[in-house]
């Protein structure tokens, strides 16, 4: 399969190439050149668990949280 490189750079990857690869809309790709070819990889999402571990101000119970979200447990 063939493409073009736009006036800006840009350039389209084929849908069939999209979908066998599993490359959605907001995906984030990695390139790097390797004798020549570029070659593009999917940068693998970061947990977003372990993205946000650690950013709050003080520790916070889940119990306790649930407990004044939901009210109190029977």
């Amino acid at each position: 399969m063939r493409t073009k490189v736009s006036e800006k750079g840009q350039i389209t990857i084929p849908k069939s190439l999209r979908d066998e690869l599993g490359i959605r809309v907001g995906m984030e790709l990695e390139f790097t050149t390797e004798r020549g070819r570029l070659i593009g990889a999917k940068v693998e999402p970061e947990d977003p668990i372990l993205a946000v571990t650690g950013i709050a101000d003080a520790p916070v119970d889940a119990n306790d949280y649930l407990d004044k979200v939901r009210g109190p447990r029977e």
